[in-house]
Formats: C-alpha cells, structure tokens, sequence
C-alpha cells in the first residue's frame, strides 16, 4: 500500500470532523486531531482502524490543544504519587510529547494505567515515561539529550522513513537471499546482507577484536554492498563484534534507520566511544568518528520485545528476548505477504538465567533460522547453571581464604552483572572492586529492569537492586586502582573480558607474580587473545612499558577456568531450542562459530532434525526463495 494511500485510508475511516492531518513516524501512522473529544475518547474507533489496515496508530492533539507547560508540570506533580521520583519533566511541542522522568515509572502509570490515561485527558498531552537509572549514566542523559534536542530532525527523519516504507517501489530482483559478509565460521564481525525482491536490509555489522590481516572488519567491499542501498539497519544486540561497524556506515554514507531494542542503543553508544578511546591510546587511527556514533543515535529507533514495524516495503522486523544480554534480541524478518520468515539467532541463551528469561521460541512462521555455533562442537556442554555458581564462588572463596585478590576479566555488559547479582545472592560480604565501562554499563542496566527476569525486576522494584549493593566500589582513577591491589582480600571485575587491552592488564600486571591471586576466566576467549594463551599455559605476561620496550611479568597466580555463565548456549541448548520452536523451520544456516564446531553443530542438526542444513562461508550467498 502506498504511503498516500495509507494516509487517505485513515482519513477515511475516522471521522473528518476531528481530523485535522494524518502523518507517518516510521510504520507508525500518527493521527493529529483538532477535537478535544476525540483525543479523550478515540480508543474504540482507533481500534477498528487498526484491525482493518494492520498498521500502528498513535493520536495526538494539535498544539492548540494542549495545555500551558508551566500548568502541565504542576498538574502532573499533583497527580503522580511522591515516592514515584518524578525529576524532570519536559515538552516536545512539535510531536504534542511530555516527557516525565523518574525513579518509579510504574507509579507514574499507575494500576491498570489510571494515572497516564488521567495525565493524557487532563492535560492533553501524549505522556512518554522514561525511568532515572539507580546508577548515574552519562550515556543515558547524553543520548536522551541528543534525541530531545533534535526532535525536528527526528520528526522529519521518520516521516522521510515512513514514505519509504510505503513507497511502491519496482526492482529487478525476484529472489529473497543473504549473504554472508562476517562472522560466518568465525567469532566476530558478524554481518549479514538480506535481499528481498524490494529491499536491502543489513543485520549486524561488527568487528572482530581479535583479528588480523583485514580479518578485524566485515568484508564491506563486495559488489552487492552499498550502504545507500540499504534500507535499514538492524543490531542484535550491543557487543562490539555485532555492531561496532555499525558508525562506519554513517561515516561513508548511510543516512537510514538503525533499528535496535532501547538499552541496546545505549550500550552500543557507550562502547562505541570506548573502542574509538581504545583505538587512539593504542596509537591506530580508529576508523570511525565520535561524530558517527552520535549519527547513529540520530538514526536510532528503538522497538521493544514483541513490537512488529514495517521498515522496507516488503519486510517487517520483530525482535524477541534472546536472553544473551541486555536487550539482546532475535531478529525475525517477515518477507512480502507471508513469502518468507528468516530468524537471526546469533547471539543467544536457551536458558534461564540470574539475568534473562530464556530465548524466545514461540514463532508462528518460521523458514529459515540461522544460529550460532560458539559452543556448538560436539565437546562443548556445559555444566548446569547451579554448578557453574558453585565453581565460581568456590574459586572465590579459596583465593578469598588465602588473603588474596581474584582478577575476573569480563564484558562489561552482561557477564559482569550476573557476577555481581551471583555475589549479592550469596551474601558475600568482601569489597569487590569495578573497573573499566563495567560501573558505566551497570547504571544502563538499572534502567531498564523490564528487560531482565521476572525474579531480578521483582528484586529491583521491591528495593533490592543488587546493582546498588555496598560491596560495589567503583574505580574511577588511577589512586582508587591503587588501592585495589592493597585491599585484601577482594574481587576486581575489570574489562577487557579477553585481556586484548584495557584496566585488566594493569591489575594483572601488579597481581601476577603474588600465588594468594587468581585470575577467574568466566567467558570466552577467543584464538589470537592473550586470555586464550594464558588459558593454554603461558607463564609471562608480556607488558609495554613506557619507554616502549616490552618487558615481561611472571605469571604465578591461580589460573582457573569456570564454564556455564556464558550468554552463549551450549549444544544441548541449541539442540533444544531447536527443537522447541513453535515453527520447525526448513532449513538452518549456521554461523558464529569457529569451523569445527560450525561444521559439527550444522552436521547434528541435520541428523536429528532432517532439515536442509549448512555452516556457509564468509561471501557466501545462499538463496532462500
């Protein structure tokens, strides 16, 4: 359906009289209206609009409407509850928005939504909510800075989108294909090119940080790929090696939609800028801009679990829990009129954990399903989650018995908040030190308990954030690293999560020779990383110093190994997801993965399953349809 013709559909089937203009934000339809009534009273008639055309509609009054904003706050502050926390509140006249920030959104709210229905009639105001992490966050008040103040590029950007969407739109192509552009038989820059007989739609674009010799970046140089052929861009989910590509795209070119869960923008920003920092103190040219990565943010839609948006002519995305990080997410693309449904399971956990409930299964249409395989070898089970804590703890507490300091390099999202959560639960009572984007990261996550478990949202809104435990103590200079080495016994969490770089090396450049430490593998580490050689028996740790000669520190500490916490499933989970799809697809891709284990896992499923399976290449294109 065209856009004019969507348009004019709406107009048709509400009524004229209370229409003033009906406009497109993204696959979002926004109905302005210039009758007081209607906006108080419009959800029945809204509902069979909606039914008819299957397509999202919001109304919103003119601006002559609304009320003062002076008045409106102080209307607001009287209605929401005190111990809501409301800080700010803030208008965005343009989209006819109030913007209430506080501690408490569930009280701003209120039971059933009685509070926001009441704010919206009274003050005729269309209210967003957003909720103050536990945890101060500059990358959250920055990015919600950079939205607010470019709410007319915002409003322009997205209807010059939704006219995309909508566009009748002819091409030479009839086939539905991807293409494997990174992080196919491999761990890192993980990229896919999805074509559709109208559209170009990337998934993931990420770096491998452990690469060498042009294999640190997605293979971009392909014929079929120009980014301003690309209809949008969606990220799974906010590690590096999925999306930090993803500003180099605005740096050469692409202006379009970047589609994401909420936290996964925000994470993304945040190690954006860190890898750019990492870059330049390592004395390489970073290959993007901070200027990108705030384009990207421009760009930005974020959609929550279970949300369907059009976002090319014939595709519509739906991201579901993947239950690997925080607002991590499958991707499911919906091709023409039923033509075609493609999941992208890469990264995933079919498990419940501290964190997540485990990844989603319940898919009605289900084709092709492409799944990682970073554990999927024939030799990679893990231990059961219980055992896994036990052996964490139990290294914990043995370094801790001795007097010592146990170095625990990991991601700063995701692995470092289920260590953190793990240690309040178990009411351990030693100071435990956090280093790096670690501190950063974890006040994004006490924003957005919605997308955590039910057991860790229940904790956190009944005042039992483990996040906020005093036992956290940030480092945040070089004297409160200092101090790190001398208060024992403790815990460092500190990135990198595979010792490629950052504070970890510090710490263990003072604490490796001392036998009362440990350093506590809790993640992957990939080929090339020193946390893999180290894993494999290396005794020196190779240190540059500052006169740029390279000295080396004997390794002496407690090297232990804890598996079974990864964000990452192990076969069995993968062979169960599988097998527990609502929709048993036709065929599987399998990626993510080194070669072995992404030629064994593709060799399994097609045993078990009988489904038409394969471990493609990089430049690998596979036709679908």
């Amino acid at each position: 359906m065209a856009e004019l013709a969507i348009l004019e559909k709406v107009k048709d089937l509400l009524p004229k009289d209370a229409i003033s203009r009906v406009e497109l934000e993204g696959s979002e339809i926004i109905v302005y209206t210039k009758s007081k009534e209607f906006f108080q009273n419009h959800e029945s008639a809204v509902k069979e609009v909606v039914s008819t055309i299957k397509k999202r509609i919001e109304v919103r009054p003119e601006g002559n409407l609304t009320n003062d904003e002076e008045a409106t706050k102080k209307r607001i502050m009287e209605m929401v509850p005190a111990e809501a926390g409301v800080k700010d509140i803030y208008f965005e006249p343009e989209r006819s928005l109030v913007v209430i920030v506080a501690e408490k959104p569930g009280l701003v709210i209120g039971r059933g939504g009685e509070t926001f229905r009441a704010i919206r009639s009274e003050t005729m105001w269309v209210p967003r909510i957003e909720r103050i992490p536990s945890i101060k966050s500059e990358i959250i008040e920055g990015i919600r800075k950079v939205l607010h103040k470019e709410v007319k590029f915002r409003k322009k950007f997205l209807n010059d989108i939704g006219k995309s969407i909508f566009s009748e739109r002819k091409t030479n192509r009839d086939w539905i294909r991807v293409i494997a552009l990174g992080g196919f038989r491999e761990v890192g820059r993980s990229c896919m090119l999805v074509e559709t007989p109208k559209s170009k739609v990337l998934v993931d674009c990420g770096v491998n940080l452990g690469g060498t010799n042009g294999g640190q970046y997605p293979i971009l140089q392909t014929k079929e790929f120009d980014p301003n052929d690309l209809d949008a861009v969606i990220i799974s989910h906010a590690h590096l090696d999925h999306c930090g590509m993803v500003p180099y795209l605005y740096e050469y070119g692409y202006k379009g939609p970047l589609y994401c869960t909420t936290p996964t923008v925000d994470l993304f920003a945040m190690l954006c800028l860190d890898y750019i920092d990492v870059m330049q103190r390592n004395g390489v040219a970073p290959i993007y801009t901070a200027k990108s990565v705030k384009e990207a943010v421009r760009h930005s839609i974020g959609l929550d679990y279970g949300e369907v948006s059009d976002v090319a002519p014939d595709v519509r995305l739906t991201l579901q829990n993947a239950g690997h990080i925080l607002g991590s997410a499958l991707v499911h693309l919906h091709i023409g009129e039923g033509m075609h449904n493609i999941v992208w399971a890469c990264d995933m956990k079919y498990a419940r954990t501290t964190l997540f409930e485990p990844a989603f299964t319940d898919f009605s249409r289900l084709e092709t399903l492409i799944i990682e395989s970073t554990y999927g070898g024939e030799d990679c089970i893990m231990p059961h989650r219980q055992e896994a804590e036990a052996q964490l703890l139990g290294a914990i507490n043995r370094t801790m018995e001795r007097g010592g300091t146990v170095i625990i390099p990991t991601f700063s999202v995701e692995r470092a908040q289920d260590v953190m959560a793990i240690l309040v639960e178990n009411d351990f009572q030693h100071p435990v030190f956090v280093d790096g984007m670690i501190w950063d990261a974890t006040g994004i996550f006490t924003a957005y308990p919605e997308y955590m478990s039910h057991t860790m949202q229940r904790k956190i809104f009944n005042n039992e954030d483990p996040f906020i435990n005093p036992i956290f103590k940030r480092i945040a200079s070089p004297a409160d690293r200092e101090k790190s080495w001398k208060e024992k016994p403790a815990v460092i969490l500190s990135t990198s999560g595979m010792l490629v770089g950052g504070p970890v090396l510090e710490h263990l450049k003072m604490l490796a020779e001392d036998p009362k430490n440990s350093l506590l593998f809790i993640g992957y580490q990939a080929e090339g990383t020193m946390g893999r050689r180290i894993q494999r028996g290396w005794k020196e740790l190779p240190i540059r110093g500052d006169n740029g000669r390279t000295a080396t520190v004997p390794i002496n500490l407690e090297i232990c190994t804890v598996d079974g916490l990864s964000g990452h499933s192990d076969r069995n989970q993968l062979l169960s997801y599988i097998n527990r799809l609502g929709a048993k697809p036709s065929r599987v891709l399998v990626a993510h993965g080194e070669v072995s284990r992404a030629v064994d896992l593709a060799r399994s499923i097609y045993k078990l399953f009988r489904i038409e399976t394969s471990a493609p290449r990089n430049l690998e294109s596979i036709r679908l349809k």
